[in-house]
């Protein structure tokens, strides 16, 4: 049996064909089931997402070719773009489980979302009946060098996503966030991402703004803030520390004049406003005026290049942890190769021990003197233990088998005169 991965990623394969090949969550069991059902396949995890869809299995045969064949008829693979697919085995494909864990695989180098989704594949396997010893051992090693990969190195100490980036510097200018109220316009992807994260950094209140208030309040809801519609910011302005907008108006929302006067209430404390709209939903002219921290898209893209170009650095450390987390793992699967022998030896030889220690109580029974039924086990145990080494290596010297002798030497740990 042997590790194999077959897939593709954003770096092979277009967005249209990872979105052919992609696995979806009611049809994950039945692939699962469907690829174990194949001759040669012994265990699968199937990781699918936006980005990648790979198969890791443990294969046997002409298991391997096989779940590819499965691959291209399940997913209604044009032959002709099947130069996509990557096929990956032993120490690559381990290699690449450990890169992928780690989110050093990933479009955005370090991204910390793929541990999860890694973790959501190997739990739908193991309810699946998929996972057995070699992908067991496989995927907590995993999950352990990816926390390995985030303790010792800085891969994922820098943001690069426009909302974590925002964020982060909103904790440059406030210290602490949990006394602060930040106000939020907009709905949609980004501000959703900025929301969680504000939410996750102890924010103290939130106010949603929306074209659609019904969509605000729904975004509310899950993080206990407050709904309103675009045309009552002017209202709520002063009462914010932080303004994240991300709308699709043609024209600016917030104003100079609505920012002035909110300035004026709060008695010149400090507002950190972050504009990632195009075009813009604050007027330009805001960053003119005093107490203002005015940020838009262009300048969280330079903050998050700087960070890119840090997680790059950082990559090469953590590739360092996985190649030899990969090397170790290889060592373990040695082992396990090793393993069903070393436990035959061990029931055999258990075995005869059983049957002296029988013979030598029954002797003990019967009153014979304790010394002589002492040798005579030791005598039998080893007599019973020699008796099939010693005849075939008394058969390879006949045949001068040089190369079962040089073995034996070293199993037993006899040294040459």
């Amino acid at each position: 049996m042997s590790l194999f991965v077959l897939g593709i990623n954003h770096r092979t394969a277009p967005v249209a064909l990872r979105e052919q090949v992609a696995f979806d969550g009611p049809a994950l069991p039945e692939a699962l089931r469907e690829l174990m059902s194949l001759d040669g396949v012994d265990e699968a995890v199937v990781v699918s997402t936006c980005n990648r869809t790979e198969l890791i299995l443990v294969v046997d045969g002409e298991g391997s070719t096989r779940a590819e064949e499965w691959l291209i008829s399940n997913r209604q693979v044009d032959p002709e773009t099947c130069n996509c697919i990557y096929r990956l085995s032993g120490h690559d494909a381990i290699a690449q489980v450990f890169l992928v864990a780690s989110g050093l695989d990933s479009m955005i180098v370090g991204e910390p979302q793929i541990l999860g989704q890694v973790k959501q594949a190997y739990r739908e396997a193991q309810s699946a009946g998929a996972v057995g010893t070699l992908l067991n051992r496989l995927f907590q090693r995993a999950f352990s060098v990816a926390k390995q990969v985030r303790t010792d190195t800085e891969i994922g100490a820098s943001a690069v996503s426009v909302a974590f980036a925002a964020v982060r510097l909103c904790q440059n200018v406030f210290s602490s966030l949990d006394k602060r109220t930040a106000l939020l316009v907009g709905a949609g992807d980004t501000v959703e991402l900025a929301t969680r994260h504000l939410h996750a950094k102890g924010l103290g209140r939130m106010i949603i703004a929306n074209r659609s208030v019904g969509r605000a309040r729904s975004l509310a809801a899950e993080f206990d803030a407050y709904a309103i519609g675009l045309d009552e910011i002017e209202a709520h302005l002063a009462d914010a520390d932080i303004v994240f907008t991300s709308t699709a108006s043609p024209v600016p929302i917030v104003t100079r004049e609505m920012v002035s006067s909110a300035l004026k209430k709060r008695k010149r404390q400090p507002m950190f406003i972050v504009d990632v709209a195009v075009p813009r939903d604050v007027a330009p002219d805001v960053g003119e005026l005093s107490d203002v921290f005015l940020y838009t898209v262009d300048d969280l893209q330079s903050v998050i290049r700087e960070n890119l170009k840090s997680r790059h650095e950082a990559a090469s450390q953590a590739r360092e942890i996985v190649l030899a987390e990969t090397a170790r793992f290889e060592l373990v699967l040695k082992t396990l190769d090793a393993a069903p022998l070393i436990r035959q030896l061990r029931t055999e030889a258990s075995a005869l021990r059983q049957e002296a220690l029988t013979a030598a109580k029954r002797r003990l029974a019967a009153g014979d003197d304790p010394e002589q039924v002492i040798e005579a086990l030791a005598g039998a145990l080893t007599k019973k233990l020699m008796h099939v080494p010693s005849t075939r290596l008394r058969r390879a010297g006949e045949e001068g088998d040089k190369l079962l002798m040089q073995v034996a030497r070293e199993l037993f740990g006899i040294e040459e005169d």
